[in-house]
């Protein structure tokens, strides 16, 4: 075709200035040109000779009148068509841009939403021209063009009038599609290919998108072709974990080999792509990955015709072996997917975890693998992490800080201990468990309930004990050891036959001990590695190598997996590190009735952090609010109801915790990580204050008494006791440093408040073995005491009368008491104002009130969450035979 340009130029001179080449396919070359009537530059595409032959010129220029009439937005338009000098060509639009494949070659994988937003345009052009009775037949990377953020299909002008030559294309040897993205039956040469020929080319593109590669792959046409054929798909979740496993159902349906068993439409699979329920209520199995897996009848049917085709055309080949390792994303119903810890059976047939409740508290459910719907347990509201029992048939988990036991079947829960942390108890296969007690200390106690015995205590440097895994033999177990709210963990062993632990790596989020002989534990960036572990000596005997990768943490904090001992495990994927959550504003009144705030605004939490803070300011007019956003954690003032948001805050490191000051001109915060507690003025004038530096204690909360001479500060870890928490005192101008308020007390205490006359101290302990809400008079905390709340409770806020003191209770109750003006001596009744609907925030409710109350103590400002983020849109991942995919990169027994 080297004439081609000077013969073209010279033929379309009084329409086309013909400029260069743009490139070369296998139908047709592109020529880069201005159109001379309308003063634009176009691409004239020239049908390859022998093409043209086929097909004909009466043909062509008959049947593309009728792609000439689409009109859509992510359709690339035909603008003219024709022939010249013996040559068929047509002409469109010169896009700048780039297409699909030259992103892919940069970029390798695309992001995930970018990714489904190409496919979700392209499926709208597609949907449209099929409606039109247009198939295009070579959908492909090359032939998606991105033009200011948008997709354009390109080459609908070939493919009605290609499709119409018939079997007489086939004997040019030419075939109109590319081998990577042919549908079985296009591949098959079927003269009739529908719209879901064009559904299966479209998941083709998606995936490679993802992933990087297309769904199959081989060295020549005619593997390619072999695989797409016989072949099923390799898995995506394996290949790149922050796939949403709705994305992966909804691919691997549109790549069903039966057309039958794909989408309708093009607009169906994208409707899918947008249906994070979809995985649910699809009967495709997720990232099925060896030819042992499929059906015998559709090996048999695709298999026969195979032979017969490739024989002739290509030759013999063999499938590749079935992999020893399957990954299967799970989805669940609605209404019924985990939120919480995970746990599965030794035998891996039953799955165990947190999940919904009417009621918004959460309960757990049990979910048998042979089952589609799982089963929730009753009498399991509110409750702590879960393990099951070394035979399968208990649960232990703990709820209102006590650690319990109830069958795993149903039926009554039985009580073990009184005084339970609730994070991840071990399950000894002697028939004890090893579990985190109020107070942090480590008991054991049998599964049959009785007498606890204490095995361990942190020491004075503070910190606690969480996420228990044990060892075989009742050996021992291992544990996180948290400091500052399990934002600094480190991963320990603890041998019970001497009482001494040992630490195994300094950065850990959780850990256990794998059947076949390794360590494995999680790190902060999602990361799980593995090492080879001596059980005689308790020590690691070789570096840690990498197993897993993007896991998703719970809270931030927590990696949510777990593994039966037959090597089944059940993880969730995504992005390591913090999840996130967007909430809005809410007033609820004393009814509970909820107000939207501002409609027009709402902002993220990191659920790593829980709740950073926000207060109201004095005239109630102004919110101070810690919010996460892409530049981290900072204080924001927001005007109300829908004034303008302005940041306070600006360095690298996290603020949080914002308190107004008493005049309402200043905010006061947490510097996170710097044990110090700084003050702006409100309207961002002047330089950030340094209102108090305590080097050794991990301050975590500041708040000022109503005549601004008090600060009372709440500290984690301190390191004069064994108290994770513990409430200070600091007058500026007075004291030289910190005084600790409660120094009689062993208990844990937090959440102070202090009321408007400066005479009464209200907060929680832990001293029964659950927290409840107590009142002192203040300062002089040692002259009285009094339990103001009896069920547990957390969350205790004055109102600004002083003559009311609010609380949540263990179930969610918004509670209200008198107090006299005389003091607490003679609290008046408890009274329930209403019970805190779904989705209001209360997270890390214990330590810091997640709410504040307005100045005419009539209504409550709260955050509610409007979608669950990350963390809610799970994307789990069941794995078989996971242990022999860490032996062979580890090593082990």
């Amino acid at each position: 075709m080297t004439d081609v340009l000077p013969r073209l130029t010279e033929a379309l001179a009084d329409r086309y200035r013909l400029e260069r080449e743009l490139g070369q396919g296998g139908m047709a070359t592109v020529y880069l040109a201005q159109d001379i009537k309308h003063d634009r530059r176009v691409a004239i595409k020239v049908l390859r000779p022998e093409l043209a032959a086929v097909i004909g010129a009466e043909r062509f220029l008959s049947e593309i009148k009728t792609t000439a009439n689409l009109q859509h937005p992510h359709i690339l338009p035909l603008h003219d068509s024709g022939e010249a000098d013996g040559f068929l060509f047509y002409v469109m639009p010169y896009v700048e841009g780039e297409t699909v494949r030259d992103r892919i070659s940069r970029e390798k994988q695309l992001p995930v939403d970018d990714a489904v937003q190409i496919t979700t345009e392209v499926a709208a052009a597609l949907d449209y021209a099929h409606r039109h009775g247009v198939i295009h037949r070579d959908i492909k990377p090359e032939n998606i063009l991105l033009h200011d953020g948008s997709a354009l299909v390109a080459d609908f002008g070939i493919a009605l009038a290609v499709s119409t030559a018939g079997t007489r294309m086939t004997e040019t040897g030419m075939s109109l599609g590319t081998p990577h993205y042919m549908s079985p039956e296009q591949a098959m040469g079927e003269r009739e290919i529908t719209a879901r020929s064009d559904v299966y080319a479209l998941g083709c593109v998606l995936y490679e998108m993802l992933t990087g590669d297309p769904p199959f792959t081989g060295s020549t046409a005619q593997a390619i072709v072999a695989r797409v054929v016989t072949e099923t798909p390799r898995p995506m979740l394996p290949q790149r974990m922050t796939i949403p496993v709705h994305v992966e159902a909804a691919v691997l349906t549109s790549l069903q080999k039966l057309p039958a068993d794909r989408f309708k439409t093009a607009a169906e699979f994208a409707e899918a792509l947008a249906d994070r329920s979809y995985a649910s209520k699809t009967t495709v199995m997720l990232a099925v990955h060896a030819p042992s897996h499929r059906s015998p009848l559709l090996l048999a049917g695709w298999g026969l015709a195979a032979v017969a085709v490739l024989a002739a055309l290509w030759g013999w080949f063999r499938p590749e072996p079935p992999h020893p390792v399957a990954r299967y994303g799970l989805g669940f119903p609605e209404g019924q997917a985990p939120n919480g810890a995970v746990a599965i059976s030794p035998d891996g047939s039953r799955l165990v975890y947190e999940g919904p409740s009417d009621d918004g508290q959460g309960q757990l459910w049990v979910k048998d693998r042979s089952q589609y719907t799982a089963v929730p347990l009753a009498g399991t509201l509110s409750p702590g992490a879960p393990v099951v029992s070394p035979d399968g048939q208990w649960i232990a988990f703990s709820q209102a800080n006590q650690l319990k036991k109830i069958p795993i079947g149903g039926g009554a829960a039985i009580t073990l201990s009184d005084s339970s942390w609730g994070a991840s108890p071990a399950w000894l296969d002697d028939g004890t468990l090893l579990y985190t007690r109020v107070g942090l200390a480590l008991g054991r106690v049998s599964d049959a309930g009785g007498a606890v015995t204490i095995v361990w205590r942190p020491d004075s440097t503070g910190g606690g004990p969480f996420f228990l895994a044990p060892l075989p033999g009742a050996r021992g177990a291992i544990f996180t050891l948290c400091v500052n709210l399990c934002r600094g963990s480190s991963l320990w062993v603890l041998d019970l036959t001497s009482g001494a632990t040992r630490q195994l790596f300094p950065e850990a989020r959780q850990g256990w001990y794998l059947p076949t002989g390794q360590i494995a534990y999680v790190r902060a960036d999602g990361g799980m590695f593995a090492a080879p572990f001596d059980l005689k000596t308790l020590e690691v005997r070789s570096t840690p190598v990498p197993v897993l990768e993007n896991l998703s943490l719970r809270s931030g904090i927590i990696p949510n997996l777990a593994f039966s001992t037959t090597g089944t495990l059940i993880m969730q994927a995504g992005a390591g590190g913090a999840q996130f959550g967007v909430h809005e504003l809410v007033w609820v009144d004393r009814t509970g009735r909820e107000t939207v705030v501002d409609s027009s605004w709402n902002f993220r939490l990191s659920i790593s952090n829980g709740n950073v803070g926000w207060s109201l300011s004095p005239d109630g007019r102004r919110i101070a609010i810690g919010l996460n956003t892409n530049s981290g954690d900072d204080i924001w003032i927001k005007e109300l109801p829908a004034g303008p948001l302005s940041r306070l805050t600006f360095d690298s490191t996290s603020e949080e915790r914002p308190r107004w000051t008493p005049d309402g001109k200043s905010v006061t915060y947490i510097v996170d990580g710097a044990s110090s507690l700084r003050q702006r003025a409100a309207n961002g004038t002047g330089k950030e204050e340094v209102v108090l530096d305590t080097p050794g204690l991990n301050l975590l909360d500041g708040s000022w008494s109503k005549d601004g001479q008090w600060l009372l500060l709440r500290v984690g870890g301190n390191s004069a006791t064994n108290k994770l928490r513990n409430i200070l005192t600091f007058r500026p101008g007075v004291d030289s440093a910190p005084v600790e308020l409660l120094s009689s007390s062993n208990a844990d205490e937090s959440a102070p408040a202090l009321s408007p006359d400066g005479k009464w101290l209200a907060y929680t302990s832990d001293e029964t073995g659950r927290n409840e809400v107590y009142i002192r008079p203040f300062p002089n905390v040692d002259d009285g005491k009094w339990q103001v709340s009896t069920n547990g409770a957390q969350a205790p806020l004055w109102a600004h009368s002083g003559r009311e003191l609010f609380y949540v209770d263990a179930e969610r109750n918004m509670m209200v008491v008198a107090v006299p003006a005389a003091g607490p001596s003679q609290l008046g009744a408890r009274s329930r104002l209403f019970t805190l609907g779904n989705g209001l925030f209360l997270s890390n409710a214990e330590w810091y009130t997640p709410f504040d109350v307005s100045p005419d103590d009539k209504r409550f400002i709260m955050a509610r969450q409007v979608t669950a983020g990350s963390e809610a849109q799970t994307t789990f991942i069941l794995v078989e035979n996971w242990f022999d995919e860490v032996k062979a990169k580890v090593g082990g027994k």
